[in-house]
């Protein structure tokens, strides 16, 4: 690939069916399309990165209604593959800001075959940034096997290398996410945890700065964790730390904003912006999401969020 990508990024896609009311009452499902490491590349490619996404589509009747969406967006879908499994689904409903109803349907779907053949190691070297998550991980060994070439590709090639746990127990055990994290720890640069979910389920440390302190001791350099008991996130590099408020705590639907978090994070550090200024950013790429419902389609674009962050740092 001639053109430079931004950030690559590997995991599973979702056909999203949404509704703003119980599943019971719901008279119909808006489609969309979901997944959390691919949140995170819309959330940076809708800020302005070149973004490349690695997966597997199922060849069932929503392939061309994925794949068109992608190309409308602008993702390079160049390592895109084919399966004869189905695409996954999940169903949410949000009937109010305190209820939420999610269904999974993700089991033997097309990405869990992804696997090392996914892996062409040089559209990683012409990234900037390779970026994956334990849900990725959790779709299969082959799946988890395949982010862990990538990793290493990736730190061997000097490309930047960025990871969520993104722990949810309705899809992994504390055990598998521990294996996961610690088998690609040694090539991760850039980590991002929740301190409600990951922190204590994987490493088993409540204070930030001594889980920042810990992953720095293990030679990760960047740290960013993102604290809804705190309502902000605690960025740590270079040997600081530092604390960033949330954009806003007036929020409608939060299912993916860290996801968004992650990608406006990943796009800013790649422009030019130091690590506090990425934080700020991320922080309204999220916030703004969290102000409607659904996932991916609640992500902002460009001009929206550079009006903002330009607004509020003059």
């Amino acid at each position: 690939m001639e053109e430079k990508l931004d950030i690559v990024t590997i995991g599973e896609c979702l056909v999203e069916l949404s509704a703003n009311a119980k599943l019971s009452d719901a008279g119909c499902l808006y489609k969309y399309y979901g997944g959390d490491a691919l949140a995170a590349g819309i959330a940076a490619l809708r800020s302005g990165s070149k973004v490349g996404f690695i997966t597997r589509v199922g060849n069932d009747p929503f392939k061309n209604f994925l794949l068109d969406s992608w190309k409308n967006e602008g993702l390079d879908i160049s390592q895109v593959k084919f399966s004869d499994e189905p695409n996954g689904v999940y169903i949410i409903a949000r009937p109010s800001v305190d209820e939420k109803e999610i269904l999974y349907y993700r089991k033997k779907i097309a990405p869990s075959k992804l696997s090392l053949e996914d892996i062409n190691k040089e559209y990683i070297e012409n990234a900037k940034v390779f970026y994956a998550s334990g849900i990725t991980q959790s779709l299969s060994a082959s799946a988890a096997e395949a982010v862990a070439f990538g990793f290493k590709s990736a730190k061997e090639a000097g490309v930047l290398t960025a990871y969520d746990p993104n722990f949810h127990s309705a899809i992994m055990t504390k055990e598998s996410a521990e294996e996961n994290f610690f088998r690609i720890s040694s090539d991760i640069d850039i980590m991002f945890m929740s301190t409600k979910h990951d922190t204590l389920n994987i490493l088993e440390i409540e204070s930030p700065e001594n889980i920042i302190k810990k992953l720095w001791d293990m030679g990760i350099q960047t740290v960013v964790l993102k604290s809804i008991e705190q309502k902000g996130y605690y960025t740590g590099y270079k040997g600081n730390i530092i604390f960033t408020e949330f954009y806003t705590n007036d929020y409608i639907d939060t299912t993916c904003s860290g996801d968004a978090f992650n990608g406006g994070f990943l796009h800013a550090l790649t422009h030019g912006f130091n690590y506090p200024e990425a934080v700020r950013f991320a922080a309204i790429v999220a916030g703004l999401q969290a102000k409607s419902i659904g996932a991916i389609k609640s992500i902002p674009y460009k001009d929206e969020v550079y009006s903002i962050y330009r607004g509020n740092n003059g």
